[in-house]
């Protein structure tokens, strides 16, 4: 089964839609269709670039398009949750247990809390996950009653993950307007997801570089 035809299952949309739902009437950012998407794309670009056989660039495409769908039981422990929902979505779709394994380990390791990059899609999956931050992930309209997560994401006006030519880094390249959100903002929020995925770039054989407004912090 290919990524294609899981992002077009009725099922799986449906948890990912409302597990979305559950999130936005926490006060969460956006998870839905456009951000598992964009994980997903920027899992598999990952992955082949890096060379990786084409059925494990499918496998993380998969893995990050239902990577969130744990939300939909609660966002505590939300990683265990979904791998344990993707085990049973998967099982049922006929899919082969090597693969299951595969898919279910890295959305049951992309969460910050405790998360490890245990393999190369899981490694692929956190780093396009926590790279994920842009303005429009933001629900809430009224800019005075953002949380520093609204003010963080809202301030981000172009993200950028990119390997080099060489294949030896992986660079998060942000914007950041700082009428909206300080880079010690980011930092405050982001720290354990930086620090994660710098682990995941070790694990695929990369260096991991975080540049802010043009400037490496990390």
């Amino acid at each position: 089964m290919t990524y294609q035809e899981i992002k077009n299952n009725k099922a799986i949309n449906t948890y990912i839609k409302q597990a979305d739902q559950s999130l936005s009437a926490l006060g969460y950012t956006e998870h839905s269709f456009a951000h598992v998407g964009l994980v997903a794309e920027k899992a598999g670009y990952i992955l082949e670039t890096l060379g990786y056989p084409e059925r494990t660039v499918e496998l993380a495409k998969i893995a990050g398009y239902m990577h969130d769908i744990g939300n939909l039981v609660n966002r505590v422990d939300h990683s265990q949750s979904g791998a344990v929902m993707a085990f049973r979505l998967l099982d049922n779709l006929g899919f082969d247990p090597e693969e299951i394994s595969i898919v279910v380990s890295a959305i049951g390791n992309h969460d910050e809390g405790t998360g490890v990059p245990v393999s190369p899609v899981a490694a692929a999956l956190i780093l396009a996950d926590k790279s994920d931050v842009r303005r429009n992930r933001v629900r809430n309209q009224d800019e005075s009653g953002f949380d520093i997560h609204d003010r963080v994401n809202y301030s981000v006006t172009k993200s950028e993950l990119k390997i080099n030519e060489a294949h030896s880094l992986i660079k998060l390249k942000l914007s950041v307007d700082t009428r909206y959100g300080s880079v010690m903002d980011y930092f405050e929020i982001f720290m354990q997801r930086m620090l994660l995925c710098r682990k995941a770039a070790e694990k695929l054989g990369l260096q991991f570089k975080l540049m802010i407004n043009e400037q490496q912090l990390i």
